[in-house]
Formats: structure tokens, sequence, C-alpha cells
């Protein structure tokens, strides 16, 4: 029998929110079921599994990141649009390192071809128009940023900044004006 008020999206928040107190790579259906004081049984009526479940979560993951970005970049180019798409990965980190981690989770391509994974590229290729790159530059630059934004936020999340005098804001900004340097030199350097 199924519990009244159990539902797949309140099942995948709760989830959401489990992996942000946990860890993601602790969320399970068993700990979700915990939660709700329920039998891990009932909860088969709407989850497949805990992979189905990490899925869920990332998919949520996707597509609130990718709404926070679209009303941060709407109106914005140029440096101002990369700083504030930047901004958005590396707080969305820090309040929610759970659904973070979620975010980053390997997708199959059907699920991925309909994940809000591709609103996040569609966004970057926006922020890229403005600094004049053609391919394979383009290209280039899409994963240079997402490796840069990805890798700070994971160091800065595991506390590797922490043993420093320079503020870890002081090193963000800096990279991100060297990152529009790059890119406004349209070349290497």
């Amino acid at each position: 029998m199924v519990r009244v008020g159990l539902t797949t999206e309140r099942l995948t928040q709760a989830g959401a929110d489990l992996a942000d107190e946990v860890g993601f790579e602790h969320v399970t259906v068993s700990a979700l079921a915990r939660r709700f004081d329920v039998k891990v049984a009932s909860l088969y009526s709407h989850l497949k599994s805990s992979q189905d479940l990490k899925t869920k979560i990332a998919l949520l993951a996707l597509e609130e990141l990718a709404d926070r970005a679209a009303d941060a970049l709407a109106g914005r180019s140029g440096k101002d649009a990369l700083t504030a798409f930047a901004n958005v990965y590396r707080d969305y980190a820090r309040e929610h390192p759970g659904r973070y981690a979620a975010a980053r989770l390997k997708l199959d391509p059907e699920t991925a071809a309909a994940s809000a994974g591709v609103r996040h590229a569609q966004m970057t290729r926006a922020i890229l128009r403005g600094y004049d790159l053609t391919e394979p530059d383009q290209t280039h630059a899409v994963r240079m940023l997402g490796s840069v934004f990805h890798g700070y936020v994971s160091l800065e999340l595991a506390g590797g900044f922490s043993h420093t005098a320079v503020d870890s804001q002081d090193s963000w900004a800096w990279i991100l004006d060297s990152l529009d340097a790059l890119l406004r030199n349209g070349t290497t350097l």
C-alpha cells in the first residue's frame, strides 16, 4: 500500500535534502525510507532503486542550477555574464553540496539529452558568443570554464584553501578576471 503523501517529487526533494545533509554518496532508498519512517518496500512504487533516486536528484539539481543561471544571465554579457554564471555555480555548491555533487552524476545518453544539462551548455555558449570565439576555440572554452569552475568549487568545498592567508574570494575574483582576459584575447597565452 502506498503511504498517503508520498510522491516521486516529494521523495526526490527529500533525497536532495538528504544529499545536502549527509553527502550524495550516502543517499539510498533505505536512508530515505528511514527519513519518512516507512518500510523500504513502500518507496518502490515511486522509485526503482537507489540509482533511480540518485538520477532523479541529479536531474533536479541540474534543473535548479539551470534556472538560477538563466535568471543570473538575463540582460548580461561579456565579463558580467561570465562572473554571474560562475557565481551561480559556486553559490549553489556552497548552499547545496550534495545536490552539486549530484549534478556531476554521469547520466545515460538518453537521460542526459533530455536533462537541463543541455541548457547549461547552451548558456555557456551564449556567454562565449560575447567573446567572438569560433570553433574549435568555443568548445575548448566551454570545457575550460567547466573545469575551472568545478575544480575551484571542489577544492574550496574540501577545505583546500583554508591554510593560506589569501582570501578565497580574492582568488576567485582573480581567476574570473584572468578567464575574461584570456577569452577576450581569443587565443591561447
